[in-house]
C-alpha cells in the first residue's frame, strides 16, 4: 500500500497517518458486489472525481478539481440501462439516484471507479465517499464520514490517492 492509499480498517480509514471513523455498506465488505447488496467491494479503487453542492459548501474549501452538482444531476442505477453507473441529467426515466439530496450527505462526494467506466451489469454502481448519516449507520455500500473528516480529505486526496478495501 502507498502512504497516500484510504485504507479500510476494521477502526475506520486510514490515510496520512490519521485514522478516521467511517461507516461501510450493511452487508459488510465482499469480494462478489451484486446491485443492491449492500456490501462494500473489496479491492483496491482510485477515486476519480469529486462533487460537491455549491449552494452547501465554498469552491474555496475544496480542491479546484471539484465539479458542482447542479440541480438536474442524477446517478444511474438501472444495470439494464446503457448509463448504468453514469451521472445523468433529469429527466431521467430509468432507476437512478438523485445526487442533489435535501439531506447533506451528497453535500460532497468522492467517486471511486468501482465498476466504471466500462459498468458490468449487475456489478453494482456507485461507491462513493459521502457524509454519514449519523455515526456508525451502515451505507448502501459506499464509505460514509463526519462532514469535516470527509472535508478534510478532499483537500489532501491527489492523482494517486486509492480506497484500498481489504477482503
Amino acid at each position: 500500500m502507498k502512504p497516500t492509499d484510504l485504507v479500510v480498517t476494521p477502526m475506520g480509514v486510514r490515510f496520512l497517518n490519521r485514522t478516521f471513523p467511517a461507516t461501510i455498506g450493511r452487508g459488510g465488505i465482499t469480494s462478489h458486489k451484486r446491485e443492491g447488496d449492500g456490501a462494500t467491494p473489496a479491492g483496491i479503487h482510485r477515486i476519480v472525481g469529486m462533487l460537491y453542492r455549491p449552494d452547501r459548501i465554498a469552491s474555496t474549501e475544496l480542491p479546484k478539481w471539484a465539479v458542482p452538482i447542479r440541480p438536474f444531476d442524477l446517478w444511474c442505477d438501472d444495470s439494464d440501462h446503457e448509463d448504468y453507473n453514469q451521472m445523468v441529467a433529469a429527466p431521467f426515466t430509468a432507476s437512478h439516484e438523485v445526487l442533489r439530496r435535501a439531506d447533506p450527505m451528497y453535500d460532497l462526494v468522492l467517486i471511486t471507479d468501482w465498476n466504471w467506466p466500462e459498468a458490468q451489469p449487475g456489478r453494482g454502481s456507485a461507491i462513493f465517499l459521502h457524509s454519514w448519516r449519523r455515526p456508525g449507520a451502515p451505507t448502501a455500500g459506499c464509505v460514509a464520514f463526519r462532514r469535516h473528516h470527509l472535508i478534510w480529505i478532499a483537500n489532501r486526496v491527489r492523482h494517486e490517492t486509492r480506497l484500498v478495501v481489504p477482503g
